[in-house]
């Protein structure tokens, strides 16, 4: 499919089938993520293994991500995005399908990771298929769309979670992702045409998996004990931690030597708007997704709801963050990402200061309605940078800046977490007895610290192109696909 000009804005019929059928096998993946948390202490308690040995189907999960992500650019290039597509889909199903007939823990972690490995390719492959076929002029457009389960889905999730482990059994947890990837694969089969892949094979970067991807698992795994650890400083968080980021720097290094294909070129942060764009996906992780953590947290061990109670009162986030999916997309081809971040960061600000004023009498409707603000501002910031980080960027390096920018959403989100989890504890932790008071005034100082983080978002929200992306559009010169972009019949 050609990219777009100015003329042919709008999304026609055919890219509006390889969208849709796109989505739907990414919402797998980001649903099972989200609804295996609620069922943790059931997988524990079913399966007879600790609270540490459990941790390790969402760490093993993560982990596994992490050492895929980098080689989906590089194997897009040789097997065909549709091709490896639909292998990522049928890795995934297979995962889903053994981890739901799983008979230990250990064979459950082994599972799972297989889920995380398909994960990793699926995410950074959707984006660079669809920006590919998209082009620049529908960027806004396309992503209103794509966000879609990246924002609604994490809200909506616990609720299906809650349902599940409440009226059913755990393994329905992993077996609902079957009949979705099934159809996602029969439609992919049907509809996605193939094309071959163009511009020279590279050979394999070794040297860029054994820095790149390590380092990825290192940063993920030590992020991942700060909140068993209770803070970063603890051995079991500083080494893996100090460890990946001198993995990260050594990729960098010999990324930045190599001419022949590195696994992810780096040269792509060269594009200002992508820089940018990278910058408020980081920022994005302590201001926008880390905070998420919080506000299950707060329903739960502050005003002790279940989680199927906490997830339904959640759900005003996942409904907000529908709002402003067309008008995000149009303003954004319209005017550039930075005039939709800037409002959708005050929109998150403005929805998460009531938790930060709760106090110990809140108000359940003010709270439902900041939610649903909250999520707005969500939608809105997720569109526009997604789109925004694209324009600019030659074609033949989308894959890479889909690679990277997954990696710098993941890491961001994971350090976001953490880093609000640490506030959270330190702030239990001064006081001897934890009464209701103690843990209001925790949660409300955690939420003013990611108050002042969605703040400081803002510094590179400003750096962000603005203007007419349709004019912008007529100049932008499509290359030759490395990978190919994959269409619809």
């Amino acid at each position: 499919m050609a990219a777009s000009t100015p003329s042919d804005s709008r999304l026609d019929p055919a890219l509006r089938r390889l969208i849709w059928i796109l989505v739907l096998g990414g919402i797998a993946p980001i649903l099972d993520t989200t609804i295996v948390n609620v069922a943790l202490a059931t997988l524990g308690r079913d399966l007879h293994a600790s609270v540490a040995v459990t941790q390790w189907t969402m760490t093993g999960y993560l982990l596994a991500m992490a050492i895929a992500m980098p080689v989906t650019g590089w194997a897009t290039q040789r097997l065909g995005a549709k091709r490896l597509w639909i292998v990522s889909l049928v890795l995934f199903v297979a995962g889903s399908a053994l981890s739901g007939a799983a008979w230990s823990m250990t064979s459950l972690i082994v599972f799972r990771v297989v889920q995380g490995a398909a994960a990793g390719i699926m995410m950074p492959l959707l984006v660079t298929i669809l920006v590919q076929a998209a082009g620049p002029g529908r960027l806004g457009r396309m992503m209103a769309i794509v966000s879609l389960p990246a924002v609604a889905v994490p809200a909506l999730g616990p609720v299906v979670g809650g349902l599940i482990v409440t009226d059913l059994s755990w393994r329905w947890i992993f077996y609902v992702n079957v009949p979705i990837c099934l159809a996602a694969i029969v439609l992919a089969w049907r509809a996605m045409r193939t094309i071959v892949p163009t511009g020279e094979r590279h050979p394999f970067d070794i040297v860029g998996l054994l820095t790149l991807s390590p380092g990825l698992a290192l940063v993920f795994y030590g992020l991942a004990q700060v909140s068993g650890r209770t803070g970063f400083a603890n051995a079991a968080v500083v080494v893996p931690i100090v460890l990946g980021v001198m993995f990260l720097a050594a990729f960098g290094v010999h990324a930045a030597r190599r001419n022949d294909g590195p696994l992810v070129n780096i040269r792509v942060l060269r594009v200002p708007s992508f820089a940018a764009a990278a910058g408020v996906f980081l920022l994005a992780g302590l201001s926008l997704y880390g905070p998420l953590l919080l506000l299950g947290l707060y329903y739960q061990d502050v005003q002790g709801k279940s989680a199927l109670i906490t997830g339904l009162l959640l759900a005003p986030q996942g409904i907000g963050s529908l709002l402003p999916r067309t008008l995000a997309g149009k303003l954004t081809d319209r005017v550039g990402p930075r005039l939709v971040v800037v409002p959708g960061l005050a929109l998150t600000v403005a929805g998460t200061l009531a938790f930060a004023l709760a106090g110990s009498a809140p108000s359940d409707w003010l709270l439902s309605a900041s939610l649903i603000v909250r999520g707005a501002g969500l939608g809105a910031v997720t569109i526009a940078v997604m789109a925004g980080a694209f324009q600019g960027v030659p074609h033949q390096e989308v894959p890479d800046a889909s690679t990277m920018m997954r990696i710098v959403q993941q890491v961001g989100g994971s350090f976001g977490a953490a880093v609000l989890a640490v506030i959270l504890a330190g702030q239990l932790a001064s006081h001897a007895v934890l009464t209701t008071a103690v843990r209001v005034a925790a949660f409300d100082t955690s939420f003013w610290w990611a108050i002042g983080f969605t703040v400081l978002a803002l510094v590179p929200a400003l750096l962000l192109p603005s203007g007419d992306r349709r004019q912008q559009a007529m100049v932008t010169r499509v290359q030759p696909a490395r990978s190919g972009a994959a269409a619809v019949d």
